[in-house]
């Protein structure tokens, strides 16, 4: 037995074992790193990647190149599938058939591609995702548009390359008409990459092409003022235009879709929300499954039934809501848990001369516009070359009939066709008659000779032999002339065309047109401007708008022009939209740029721009301010303030706040220039105090004073720098009146401060009670100072009387009056304030009491639904402590909730203004206390 080395035994290679020469020993990383680059970039470049310049990836390029090289054609019949699968797949697409199937079958659903480009008979499947049919039991054929993509393609407009294997030839490109990139879309993901175009209007992709071709230095931004975002075909609408600018200008982006809807009273008290478009690529059957889902699992309340009434017309899914549901509440819940709102991410990745590149909008058509400006050059370069052979053709028939007999006597005489072909080219015949269409076909290779005659080519001979003699000797000189004078001026309009870059771009231009005028269609999707979008203030142009809310917390702008169309002195807006028991109880007018804040009784501040609201003519309801706003259900708009000046000058300008329990709170108007979507805390309450809320909130000023009025009759004025400015917004205020019982304040205005002394308020209050023809002896006010009424100068009477504001006061059942705001004495904050109305209160409490001119007028809004509407000058004038006149008679278990001041109606209703409210019947109301500021 032998000892084991210490050294490892080497092995000699033998001639069974290979060598390190035949298999080089290589890295394993630099082998994986390099097999799979080659790998991705093939998925990318050959399967999962569309072709800026056609739109089309290489399945369906195939698909399209495929049926129609077999014919199968718009106007033909149609094929079984599996026909134009078997062909793509047997010369082009090394791939298995359902794959192949599966990309044909898009290209035919109408629900999949903005502009179809295949025509299918059968099963395509359908939106609730159902497959399609077995490729033998379905038909298709090319739809029409298809055709512009593959138009010229045999004109050498685009280049070619072998098949899988070699045996066969077929489009690197189609030479695309259109933009078919951007009108159908594309998505797919690649290795390390992916994209997601979304399809737009072929109308309006094609007046960008054509803005950019007649504008080359047009911006992108430019441009979408022409492609304001995409079109899906299923239609619904897009929420903003933030999303799709984004996308546009970087390439990359999120568009917000969601469903079109409409609400349908379906009988008496019984309201259904009906949907007719529903957002792209969504599953309409999985959106209804998941409805009822949440319906079963008590997440969404208030539906009573989902059914889908869907046809061959369009998609209607009906969803029947219980009878104390809130459409708008229940409809809110359905965009925020199902696919009724979806987002659409935008990747626009494309592959730019074989390589992928994200690109913007402008791109896509800067490239677009490039590669049809190659494509009409190639296409006239072929024909000018066609044409050229042709007319070449034509000279040497023309000089073989100008010398019939000797050529007939050539090719007789001579042995066979080579000689007789070798003899007609040598032989120098006569070219008078070709001289000057040699001249005008501009062929430098065939020149006539010095001595004026002219060889025969090679080709010529050949086209003179293979004419029957009877043909040879048929054929006029004029009628071969005639065909080379049309040959010669489509020759020198090809070379004009080559020569001036102007013209290609004026052909690209007119075949653009005609695509549009074929295939154009209306926009299908609606975009909306919408409160989550911010990002489209430099879009929006500068425009005065009248902002409207209704007692059913309804919210629209309209356009300042459609009022002042009206004729002076009109009853008001018609309200056509609205429904009987809702009224417009807020009008105030805005610029489009003007930011909005709006106050909610829970004591949250929420900010809009007035654009940011959705537009609405003057006969529509508008939209519910709950779909605006993420406003808890239940809370209803305390004020809603509009604000022009710039949130730079915020600071110069407070804001006063008032409660129902009676606090008051003054901040910097620039406290809330940062106001998140979600809201910010605009007053916070006192704990112990249930069911307080914010009454209003008003700009104000050092020079104004606070009137604070109660439910149970007692008001107290003061001026705003009583209340110091507060730097926290989560304080809970300081009182402004002491309430007694269960009083509440119902009312908070500010009004113009005004010095004058008890006597003169007395004397003034003495002669405009005497000119408002108040005669009747009224109540004293315990709490005001009495003196002897003395005679004020006309100079002081017409100074008080310039700044004085009428007061109306309204009671729950409907008993109202007007009084002077010199009879409201300036007292310190914090009283128990002086009576407001008759102390019996025998209107019941009080529920409004504000401002107005004797040209108003006011609208009353009761817990019924009714409404009525009335003249300020028709409310009698009283004393502050007095009764009032019958305003509205309500019926016994019916009370007053809203009071609304329609300002100078003689005058385009241009300023109607809300006032406040303290009745919980007005439920959810969007505008109790929401005045013009």
């Amino acid at each position: 037995m032998t000892d084991t080395p210490d050294t490892p035994e080497t092995k000699e290679e033998g001639p069974g074992r290979p060598s390190s020469e035949q298999f080089p020993v290589v890295s394993i990383a630099s082998e994986m790193k390099t097999a799979y680059l080659d790998y991705a970039m093939s998925v990318i470049v050959s399967r999962a990647i569309p072709d800026l310049r056609d739109g089309l990836k290489p399945v369906h390029r195939r698909i399209l190149y495929a049926m129609h090289e077999t014919g199968n054609t718009h106007d033909k019949p149609y094929r079984k599938s599996a026909r134009p699968v078997g062909d793509v797949m047997g010369k082009y697409h090394p791939h298995g058939d359902a794959a192949i199937y599966d990309a044909l079958v898009r290209m035919a659903q109408p629900f999949s591609m903005s502009l179809p480009l295949l025509d299918g008979q059968g099963n395509f499947g359908s939106m609730d995702g159902d497959s399609a049919a077995a490729m033998r039991y379905t038909e298709v054929r090319m739809q029409k548009s298809a055709s512009a993509l593959l138009s010229d393609i045999e004109k050498d407009t685009v280049n070619f390359q072998d098949n899988y294997d070699g045996k066969d030839r077929e489009p690197v490109v189609l030479p695309a008409r259109f933009p078919n990139m951007l009108v159908n879309g594309a998505g797919g993901i690649a290795v390390g990459m992916a994209t997601n175009i979304p399809p737009h209007n072929l109308g309006e992709v094609v007046d960008a092409t054509l803005a950019l071709i007649d504008n080359p230095d047009m911006s992108t931004e430019a441009i979408m003022q022409i492609i304001p975002g995409p079109d899906f075909p299923t239609g619904a609408q897009i929420m903003g235009r933030g999303g799709a600018r984004k996308a546009y200008l970087e390439g990359r982006g999120s568009v917000i879709i969601r469903a079109k809807t409409r609400i349908e009273e379906v009988r008496k008290d019984r309201f259904a929300i009906v949907v007719d478009d529903i957002p792209y690529q969504v599953n309409k059957a999985a959106m209804i499954e998941k409805m009822a889902e949440l319906v079963r699992d008590k997440r969404l309340e208030g539906i009573s039934n989902i059914a889908d009434e869907s046809d061959r017309v369009g998609v209607r899914v009906v969803i029947e809501l219980k009878r104390d549901a809130t459409p708008d509440v229940v409809l809110n819940q359905l965009y925020r848990f199902t696919a009724l709102q979806t987002s659409f991410g935008c990747n626009m990745l494309a592959l730019n001369g074989g390589r992928p590149e994200q690109l913007t909008l402008r791109d896509f058509l800067t490239h677009f516009i490039t590669f049809r400006e190659e494509v009409v050059a190639r296409r006239t370069a072929f024909e000018l070359r066609k044409a050229r052979e042709r007319s070449h053709v034509l000279c040497g028939l023309a000089v073989a009939v100008s010398n019939v007999d000797e050529v007939v006597q050539t090719i007789r005489s001579s042995a066979d066709a080579a000689q007789a072909r070798e003899r007609l080219m040598t032989r120098r015949w006569p070219a008078y008659d070709i001289v000057e269409y040699l001249k005008l076909i501009d062929d430098p290779l065939h020149p006539v000779n010095d001595d004026g005659t002219y060889n025969l080519s090679e080709t010529q001979a050949r086209a003179i032999l293979e004419l029957r003699l009877q043909r040879l000797t048929q054929i006029g000189v004029k009628e071969v002339t005639d065909e080379l004078a049309e040959l010669a001026g489509r020759i020198k309009d090809y070379l004009a065309i080559l020569a001036s870059r102007e013209r290609i771009m004026a052909i690209i231009s007119d075949e653009l047109r005609e695509v549009r005028e074929q295939f154009a269609v209306p926009r299908r999707t609606e975009i909306v401007d919408w409160v989550g979008d911010m990002d489209d203030e430099d879009l929006i142009e500068r425009e005065d708008m009248v902002v409207t809310v209704t007692q059913g917390g309804y919210i629209k702008r309209t356009p300042l022009v459609d009022f002042r169309s009206q004729k002076r002195g009109g009853k008001g807006l018609s309200g056509g939209g609205l429904k009987d028991d809702d009224a417009v109880t807020t009008m105030f007018v805005a610029n489009t740029h003007t930011q909005l804040l709006f106050f909610t009784t829970e004591g949250m501040v929420y900010k809009l721009k007035c654009w940011q609201l959705p537009v609405g003519s003057r006969a529509s309801k508008g939209k519910a301010i709950v779909n605006i706003l993420p406003i808890p259900t239940g809370v209803s708009i305390a004020a809603i303030m509009p604000v022009d000046r710039d949130e730079a000058e915020w600071d110069a300008l407070q804001i006063v706040f008032a409660t129902s329990a009676g606090t008051v709170r003054r901040n910097r108007l620039s406290d809330f220039t940062n106001v998140m979507r979600n809201g910010k805390i605009a007053m916070k309450f006192e704990d112990e105090n249930e069911g307080v809320r914010l009454i209003n909130a008003r700009i104000c000023s050092q020079e104004d004073d606070v009137m604070l009025v109660t439910a149970k009759g007692r008001a107290i004025r003061f001026p705003v720098p009583e209340v110091r400015v507060f730097n926290s917004r989560n304080s809970v205020g300081v009182r402004g009146v002491k309430l007694l019982g269960d009083d509440e304040v119902v009312s908070m205005s500010v009004i113009r401060h005004f010095e004058a002394s008890s006597e003169e308020r007395t004397a003034y209050l003495k002669q405009r009670r005497l000119m408002a023809g108040v005669t009747e002896e009224e109540e004293t006010d315990e709490d005001d100072d009495v003196a002897a009424a003395g005679q004020l100068s006309p100079e002081r009477y017409a100074e008080m009387s310039a700044a004085e504001d009428l007061i109306l006061t309204i009671t729950a059942k409907g008993i109202g009056k007007t009084s002077s705001s010199h009879d409201y004495p300036v007292r310190g904050r914090g009283g128990q304030g002086v009576t407001a109305f008759e102390k019996k209160m025998r209107g019941g409490d009080l529920v409004a009491s504000f401002p107005v001119d004797a040209m108003d007028q006011i609208m009353l809004a009761t817990s019924t639904g009714q409404s009525i509407r009335c003249p300020v000058d028709g409310i009698s004038f009283r004393s502050r402590s007095a009764g009032g006149v019958r305003v509205f008679n309500t019926a016994e278990d019916e009370t007053v909730v809203s009071v609304a001041r329609i300002a100078d109606a003689g005058q385009d209703e241009e300023d109607l203004e809300i006032t406040e409210n303290s009745s919980d019947d007005a439920g959810d109301s969007a505008d109790d206390g929401a005045q013009n500021a």
